[in-house]
């Protein structure tokens, strides 16, 4: 099976997590993709296949050197974001991309004009949705980016390499994949989530994460009899909304900016509920604004009264820099592997999380490698074959060159 096809089969099921399940996996349909790799897994010969009762599976595929390697792993997420409906994806390829506009169905249409990052695609093979869904490269790209090369490593037994770990977990998308992941079975020194987007990216820094819900309580009376009795709960929502700063919001910054992202609002007079994330690189910045929200809350209730807006807060993950950086070697060996597979390292901050970043906090360095696909979440995202098979050649390398260097 080549990786295409491996990548198309995986796209084929719906595995969106939900943020209003208290469940894991968050959504009953995430188990059916586990499933099929767990069987997958042991078809191509893997050791050690482990699917636990939360939906991570776990796979080996074993030392072939007496040398003594360090053990390290490769992780990427099995479900799809919330955001955009992943149920019966229809992929296609654009064989040897133009530049043009691309029709993806009756009126949308992603464009070159819009997304100028399709032009460092020309002349490559685009798979693309029919414009109802996302696509779903995020991240069974990186998915099937990791078997395909294990199995290439099988293959080519005079590739020399150490213990090789495999980990997919769910819910990742809604910032709980390493909630449950166990690292200490898992049992590597190091490891790479293969989540990333444009060719040649390695990140070893990202936002410090947090998840705000605001549940505001009005006073709901007849409107004919309103006068200094009724407060209304959808009102109160959007003037909450207006005292942050409008200008720090994702559609205002870039790089290292944080932001205040309303994702959720629902209400009516009675009752009316806001669900925020909260980003900033700097820890300290990061703190601030969280203090910035509570703030605004209190400033809502002193005004309407006590209790009027509650607010629940909760810190999601934290920038795995400070526990990269005194490993930064194992940056090293992905600049090297990107570089032999014949593309130029490009080392940045995410603007975004990654499982990559709790589990460096839970004890295991894991920094972020590319899988190649764009434009996540949404019905314009698409990925290069090509991307699939540089981001399969990048894992075969970190895992000769660690194997090398030790």
């Amino acid at each position: 099976m080549t990786i295409t096809e491996r990548f198309l089969k995986y796209v084929s099921f719906d595995t969106q997590s939900s943020e209003d399940s208290a469940t894991t996996p968050s959504t009953e349909k995430q188990w059916a993709l586990a499933r099929y790799l767990e069987q997958e897994l042991k078809d191509l010969g893997f050791a050690d296949v482990e699917l636990d009762a939360n939906g991570y599976l776990y796979a080996t595929l074993p030392s072939n050197t007496d040398k003594k390697v360090p053990t390290i792993g490769f992780i990427a997420h099995m479900d799809t974001s919330p955001d955009c409906s992943g149920k019966d994806v229809k992929p296609r390829i654009i064989d040897n991309y133009d530049g043009t506009d691309i029709v993806l169905n009756d009126g949308i249409v992603t464009s070159p004009k819009k997304f100028p990052e399709l032009l460092d695609h020309v002349g490559e093979d685009l798979i693309v949705t029919d414009g109802t869904t996302l696509l779903g490269a995020d991240d069974k790209a990186g998915i099937a980016e990791i078997i395909t090369a294990c199995v290439w490593l099988m293959e080519h037994p005079e590739v020399k390499h150490g213990k090789i770990r495999v980990g997919f977990n769910p819910d990742e998308e809604i910032g709980m994949g390493a909630s449950k992941f166990n690292v200490e079975k898992f049992g590597c020194e190091f490891a790479y989530t293969m989540d990333g987007s444009e060719v040649g990216e390695i990140e070893f820094e990202n936002f410090n994460a947090a998840a705000a819900k605001i549940s505001i309580t009005g006073c709901s009376v007849h409107p004919g009899y309103a006068k200094d009795k009724m407060i209304n709960a959808g009102l109160v929502a959007t003037e909450l909304v207006g005292m942050l700063p409008r200008q720090e919001t994702p559609e205002h910054t870039e790089g290292y900016e944080g932001f205040f992202h309303l994702i959720g609002m629902n209400g009516n007079c009675e009752k009316a509920s806001l669900s925020f994330i909260i980003r900033d690189h700097d820890r300290q910045q990061f703190e601030e604004r969280k203090v910035r929200m509570q703030n605004v809350v209190n400033a809502i209730n002193q005004k309407y009264g006590d209790g009027v807006a509650v607010l629940e807060l909760r810190d999601q993950y934290y920038n795995m820099r400070e526990k990269v950086e005194p490993m930064m070697y194992i940056i090293d060996i992905a600049t090297q592997a990107i570089r032999e597979a014949g593309m130029v390292p490009k080392i940045k901050a995410i603007r975004g999380g990654t499982d990559g970043a709790q589990l460096s906090f839970k004890g295991l360095p894991c920094p972020n490698i590319f899988a190649g696909g764009l434009n996540f979440h949404g019905p314009h995202e698409f990925c290069p074959v090509q991307s699939l098979e540089k981001a399969m050649h990048t894992v075969i390398n970190i895992a000769r060159i660690a194997a090398e260097r030790s």
